[in-house]
């Protein structure tokens, strides 16, 4: 009987203990949407989450430490409703912590229309994201092709020399820079709409 009564307990506490943590998994979901410019502003400036920093220029090139040698990967990903090919150029780069890399991706729309999409981009190792810092690259920014249309978008980066500082980061000689490509429902049908404006406008005019 008191074994029962104390998994009965154990059962209540266990219930009260998932509620709990749904409840505050649905409120930080609620809050990252409703702030998703300073969240995005925030893993920037900070290198959270996966995302790399955003630098407007490289290292001198008396920073530059030849000796750590490092690869960087690239991955690319497709939302399903954005019915385009977009791969990288190159699938690695060999070079060295400290020096400024270039690197391309390249998209084309196999739908009959023009589309708009938005690229996110995440690193791995998570650890190594605040060392990884992006100069210059297309992420968050909507890229419109029209009809078979086909693009080259340029990534600037380099790691910056203090990852050699981080005794957490010895195990790490190569990174991963991930885009994920998404359709921009929104900007798409804003499109639309002016388009039909104008065309309405030609009509009567």
């Amino acid at each position: 009987m008191i074994e029962q009564a104390s998994r009965d307990q154990r059962r209540r506490r266990n219930r009260y203990v998932f509620a709990g943590l749904v409840a505050m998994v649905v409120v930080m979901n609620g809050f990252a949407y409703a702030t998703v410019p300073a969240y995005r502003a925030f893993c920037q400036k900070f290198g959270f989450a996966g995302t790399p920093l955003v630098e407007a220029s490289g290292p001198e090139s008396e920073e530059i430490l030849t000796d750590r040698p490092i690869t960087i990967r690239f991955n690319s990903d497709i939302e399903p409703s954005l019915d385009w090919r977009f791969k990288p150029v190159q699938r690695s780069i060999d070079m060295h912590v400290g020096e400024t890399g270039l690197a391309f991706f390249e998209a084309e729309n196999n739908q009959s229309e023009s589309v708009t999409g938005t690229a996110t981009f995440n690193v791995t190792p998570l650890k190594a994201a605040p060392y990884f810092v992006k100069i210059e690259c297309f992420c968050f920014t909507e890229q419109t092709l029209g009809a078979g249309e086909h693009a080259q978008m340029p990534v600037t980066f380099f790691v910056d020399p203090a990852i050699v500082e981080d005794r957490n980061l010895d195990d790490v000689t190569a990174i991963t820079l991930s885009y994920t490509f998404f359709r921009d429902h929104d900007a798409d049908a804003e499109r639309k709409a002016a388009a039909v404006a104008t065309q309405t406008n030609i009509q009567v005019n």
